[in-house]
């Protein structure tokens, strides 16, 4: 399969001698006799006369590391192993538009083979920082609370932090049916497989799929994939936007990403450092991230959104910690309110976008603050708001804030089938604040 992509892209294989495996620890295989650098990928010869596809991840002094792409089925004592290839290239082009792939690019829909005759390398240079064109425009994802309150800018990239089940992948669905962007790609990293197909059939739709890329390596795939499908997206979406198309980006999730790197490091030797997460994982986060944001003057733009797993709802856990500070903004989800029924379950008070003061006007900044105390304002007094403990007429602020919290829970609710636009949650988050609700002493 890979010599297949790299022979289209007139990629040789290198002119190296052949060597043998030496021993397999866990899914880490170690091979003699055969010279390749890190990053290149090889070919071991399995029992049943097939090649398994290998890329290197590291060197003991004349042996080299190998981790697998594929099930590790059939391998035996001495088996042969050879280099194929110094890099990996991916298909690119609209014909990847309403297409499910995997990691390695091969398609999982039944659809037949890709046509795509472009390819481009799965990990591009980065751009220069100085060439970006800076985050100047709203984008209008058709979520009321997200529009109004925090709002989105084309090339920014923000984090959807929460724990399992909460409601990451739906709120996800809702921006990819409603986000205005010409090109939507999606990843779908480690995650069950169930969930591949309940996200394409029933959120995302056959309508939305159109304009829709989807790369999904469900948890049962090795490491290696996990992590390529995560860079494949990036790739994709970055063919699109040096196209000057305006891209989505949904990765779910981030934290998957950084676990199969944990995996390949422990596996090679590197030793833990944060809560078992070796320095490796904190260098591989910032470097998939910095793939997304604009282009230069002229160009399109990548809008990501990238779902961080708060394991144990723990919103200092190092994952959460670190992605919290690579990107230009978080969205938090509360459990508290999705047992509540309150969807989308997003925590005003500790969500922000960093981007949100270059891209609003002052009016609106100026709701968005009172909104924000008003919430802060109540929270703090609820338990005595609860058990009747406060008395009407204490304090102005606080009889403001017991008035409108009902129209502010309705506001911030929102349907998964309905789509509300940056126009017209802008219209109600005005209406709310100065209706006669708000002016009441």
């Amino acid at each position: 399969m890979l010599r297949q992509q790299l022979e289209a892209v007139g990629v040789e294989a290198l002119a190296s001698p052949e060597g043998q495996l030496r021993r397999i620890v866990g899914t880490l295989l170690e091979a003699e006799g055969c010279k390749a650098a890190i990053g290149a990928y090889c070919e071991v010869e399995t029992t049943d006369g097939d090649w398994l596809e290998t890329e290197v991840v590291g060197f003991a002094s004349d042996h080299i590391l190998l981790m697998p792409t594929g099930e590790l089925r059939g391998v035996m004592p001495h088996a042969r192993v050879r280099p194929i290839g110094k890099g990996s290239h991916v298909p690119v082009g609209d014909e990847l538009l309403g297409r499910v792939i995997d990691g390695a690019g091969q398609p999982l829909d039944g659809r037949g083979p890709l046509r795509c005759t472009e390819h481009r390398p799965l990990n591009a240079a980065p751009i220069n920082p100085l060439l970006r064109r800076p985050i100047r425009e709203p984008l209008d994802v058709g979520v009321r609370a997200i529009n109004a309150l925090l709002t989105v800018g084309q090339g920014q990239r923000l984090g959807l932090f929460a724990g399992s089940g909460v409601g990451k992948s739906v709120l996800l669905g809702m921006m990819t049916r409603y986000t205005k962007a010409d090109v939507v790609v999606v990843a779908l990293i480690g995650e069950r497989g169930r969930e591949v197909k309940d996200f394409i059939d029933n959120i995302l739709g056959s309508d939305d799929m159109r304009h829709a890329v989807v790369i999904a390596t469900p948890a049962d795939h090795p490491p290696l994939m996990r992590m390529r499908a995560a860079w494949l997206a990036s790739a994709v979406a970055e063919h699109f936007r040096d196209q000057g198309q305006q891209v989505l980006l949904l990765m779910d999730s981030l934290t998957r990403f950084a676990q199969a790197q944990r995996e390949i490091a422990l596996a090679t030797g590197e030793p833990p450092a944060t809560k078992g997460y070796p320095p490796s994982v904190f260098a591989r986060l910032p470097a998939l991230v910095e793939r997304a944001g604009n282009g230069a003057e002229g160009g399109g733009s990548i809008t990501a959104f990238y779902t961080v797993l708060a394991e144990g709802d723990d919103q200092n856990d190092p994952i959460v910690d670190s992605a919290r500070a690579i990107l230009d903004g978080h969205i938090v989800l509360s459990r508290s309110l999705a047992d509540a029924g309150h969807f989308p379950a997003i925590d005003i008070e500790r969500s922000v976008s960093r981007a949100m003061n270059d891209i609003t006007d002052k009016a609106q900044q100026s709701l968005v603050r009172r909104l924000r105390q008003i919430i802060a304002l109540y929270q703090q007094n609820r338990d005595l708001i609860t058990i009747g403990a406060y008395q009407r007429g204490s304090d102005a602020r606080v009889d403001e804030a017991i008035a409108l919290w009902p129209r502010i829970q309705a506001f911030l609710q929102q349907g998964f089938d309905e789509a509300e636009s940056y126009d017209h949650a802008l219209d109600k988050l005005a209406l709310l604040l100065t209706s006669d609700a708000a002016e009441q002493p």
